[in-house]
């Protein structure tokens, strides 16, 4: 049996699969970034899910792809805890969430975006994924991406620039004790997450003009730093994969079309992607 995975820093979906390329079962797990991680974080992860728990010695190779697996400190060390688990795997891949957003939206040339938790964006060539420009995580980058967009949120509530009626909203639905925030800030694991809990609130009513403005400033951002930068935007699709491109997308076409961008495939989540791709693969082999 193959596992198959694609895992951000918030959720991880699962895909157990046959050689047939028949589907049997399938499962969500807590994110799993090594990245931001401690392994005993990781380990829980994967343990406290009873699914997995009851068919880890059964399965017999591991395909995952997420985020914070595009270097190979972080990865090693997901790799040993995958290892420790599927003890009786004797095939354990680990490659970054960028992979598996490829492969959830195209065959052919184009740039492959995701905006989930975090954001990124590489140029496929129908073979190989080039990345113009590393990603170095939420303090410095991830443009547009909900963290990014949680982090916009309680600046402007608390530098008093979120209109009063948004910022009564905002009270009644999250905790904004400073300390607390804090708290999750700098000393628990995955902060990125944290911030992008509050990233829904955007999405409650985006035609607001408040709303409009925060999402399509950071599309705009986004496109910006993370899609111009590649000398084909002109000339091949630009794909997306992730929650924010996909409750976002019709101020995303409207931002890529002021920079005459034509937009290919947007999907809330790649799982179901990356199964048609391996299915595929098994099929025709």
């Amino acid at each position: 049996m193959i596992l198959i995975a694609d895992g951000g820093s918030t959720k991880c979906d699962w895909i157990l699969m046959n050689v047939k390329g028949e589907e049997l079962m399938r499962t969500r797990t807590k994110g799993l970034n090594p990245s931001v991680f401690s392994d005993e974080v990781l380990r829980t992860g994967l343990s406290e899910n009873l699914e997995l728990e009851a068919l880890k010695n059964e399965v017999e190779k591991v395909h995952f792809y997420g985020a914070g697996c595009g270097t190979e400190t972080p990865k090693a060390r997901l790799l040993s805890v995958f290892q420790k688990f599927f003890s009786k795997s004797n095939e354990i891949h680990i490659a970054e969430d960028m992979v598996a957003a490829v492969h959830a939206v195209t065959t052919s040339p184009g740039i492959v975006c995701i905006l989930g938790t975090g954001s990124n964006s590489c140029f496929f060539d129908g073979k190989q994924i080039h990345m113009e420009t590393a990603s170095l995580g939420y303090i410095l980058m991830d443009e547009a991406s909900g963290n990014y967009f949680g982090k916009q949120l309680l600046r402007d509530y608390f530098y008093k620039k979120m209109p009063a009626e948004i910022s009564n909203y905002f009270e009644k639905n999250f905790n904004l004790n400073p300390d607390h925030i804090k708290e999750n800030l700098y000393k628990k694991e995955n902060p990125n997450a944290y911030l992008a809990s509050f990233a829904e609130f955007i999405f409650v009513n985006e035609q607001n003009k408040y709303f409009y403005n925060l999402i399509s400033n950071g599309i705009q951002d986004f496109i910006e730093n993370r899609v111009l930068c590649y000398k084909e935007a002109q000339n091949v699709p630009v794909h997306f994969v992730g929650s924010i491109a996909f409750f976002s997308k019709n101020i995303l076409l409207e931002v890529a079309e002021l920079h005459h961008l034509k937009i290919g495939n947007i999907v809330q989540s790649p799982i179901d992607g990356l199964f048609a791709y391996y299915k595929n693969q098994l099929t025709n082999s």
